[in-house]
């Protein structure tokens, strides 16, 4: 019996010691694990992620609806539809409808509509502009974002198309406001956050009367004056700039708002800028300005790839922190005979995204990288081409998306050089890890 009892003792132990081994291993490898989460939780955060209200209802769509890049979430261009696909009867109910789609994008990413700090609207017909402003206001009764209102030829849904920018933390947002500034708009020249400033559209009118000068040249002064304002109003400056949209209808040469740009800023250190000639502006105005500035000057850095000269008018791609805001592109093929030789927009755009991922690349970053970017189609109709291109330069999260036709559609004849009217700009938003990671 006592022999029996000591030998089943000395089993047991004898599996307690063999077990031994396999514990410290189990042990040892959860230390490892949990290091490695440690390690990988940075970057995890880091990452931008898709926004979707609906995802099980749009799984082959070539955009996400929003894309939250940390501090900020970028709102594709919303339509009037409502998600069954019905639109509403009245233009003004159709406006509040697009801001309602928004407004689903942003509580999906965990926000409220006082998070939105800077908008475009696309019109289809300029004249609704009071009944489109009367409706913000009502939507945006406190403290209402930085806006640019566009009249284009097309929309892909009829007959307004709102994107949206929003901040993640209110901690240092606020409305700025010129000395004297006088506007009837429901939305705020400025709105400063903790590391940016958005500016809405400063048209190229006299702000005192609103009256907008015969010259093409005092059209696009007053323009710039005006821009000038909204960031000394914020204790900024030109300098600060890192992304300008000037919109001009036809009436203003583009020589002629180069030449006065160019004036405004430091030979080979502007701006990024997408020029986008539009169908109309509001008020009448020719042209106007909107962009985006950094607050620290010391977070501005232009990128321009070594084989492309400096530009008095455009930098290809302007660091904000850790956001790159890079310049519209086309197909043009850069270099000695330079033009555009592609006679479709699917073969325009493989090009137009040849000369982006240039810019990228310079900047250490790659599509996989992009949280937004604006289309210009020469024609809408070409739409679904321009998708099976566009899509296969994505693998990671699909960037939020706006897309229009900005002004009647070209002739698409080459010229006495072969060269082809542009069919198709893309420009581009992408942020990068913090500390390059």
């Amino acid at each position: 019996m006592f022999a029996s009892d000591f030998e089943c003792r000395a089993e047991r132990k004898s599996r307690r010691l063999a077990l031994i081994p396999n514990t410290l291993w189990k042990i040892q490898m959860r230390i490892l694990l949990s290091g490695l989460l440690l390690l990988l939780m940075p970057q995890v955060q880091a990452q931008i992620r898709a926004v979707d209200p609906a995802p099980a209802s749009n799984a082959a769509r070539v955009y996400s609806p929003g894309v939250d890049a940390r501090d900020y979430l970028y709102v594709s261009g919303q339509g009037p539809r409502r998600r069954d696909g019905s639109l509403p009867q009245t233009f003004e109910a159709q406006v509040r409808q697009a801001l309602e789609n928004v407004k689903s994008v942003v509580q999906t990413a965990g926000l409220t509509m006082e998070h939105v700090v800077y908008i475009h609207v696309y019109l289809e017909d300029i004249s609704r502009y009071r009944e489109m402003n009367q409706v913000f206001a009502e939507v945006f009764p406190k403290t209402p974002p930085a806006r640019a209102v566009l009249g284009v030829a097309r929309l892909p849904e009829p007959s307004v198309q709102i994107n949206a920018v929003a901040v993640r933390s209110l901690a240092d947002k606020r409305a700025i406001y010129p000395p004297g500034y006088k506007s009837d708009d429901s939305a705020a020249p400025g709105i400063l956050t903790h590391d940016r400033l958005f500016l809405s559209a400063m048209p190229g009118s006299d702000p005192s009367s609103g009256e907008v000068p015969d010259e093409p040249a005092a059209q696009v002064d007053f323009a710039l004056d005006r821009m000038k304002a909204v960031l000394e109003a914020a204790s900024l400056d030109l300098r600060h700039m890192v992304f300008v949209n000037p919109y001009l209808t036809a009436d203003i040469p583009m020589r002629v708002m180069n030449q006065r740009y160019a004036l405004r800023f430091e030979f080979g250190n502007t701006p990024a800028r997408a020029t986008i000639v539009v169908s109309s502006l509001p008020g009448g105005a020719h042209i106007e300005y909107t962009g985006v500035a950094v607050r620290d000057l010391k977070q501005r850095r232009a990128v321009r790839p070594k084989n492309m000269p400096p530009s008095p008018t455009a930098s290809p791609c302007v660091f904000a922190g850790e956001t790159l805001y890079c310049s519209a592109k086309s197909g043009f093929i850069p270099g000695p005979h330079g033009g555009v030789y592609a006679s479709t927009t699917a073969h325009q755009l493989r090009q137009t995204m040849r000369n982006l991922l240039d810019n990228l690349e310079e900047a250490g970053m790659n599509f996989d990288d992009v949280v937004a970017t604006n289309i210009y189609l020469d024609d809408l109709s070409d739409m679904r081409a321009f998708d099976d291109v566009y899509a296969q330069y994505f693998s990671h999260v699909m960037p939020a998306r706006t897309t229009i036709e900005q002004i009647a559609p070209a002739e698409r004849k080459p010229d006495n050089e072969d060269h082809y009217p542009d069919l198709e700009q893309v420009s581009l938003i992408a942020t990068r890890s913090p500390s390059g990671q």
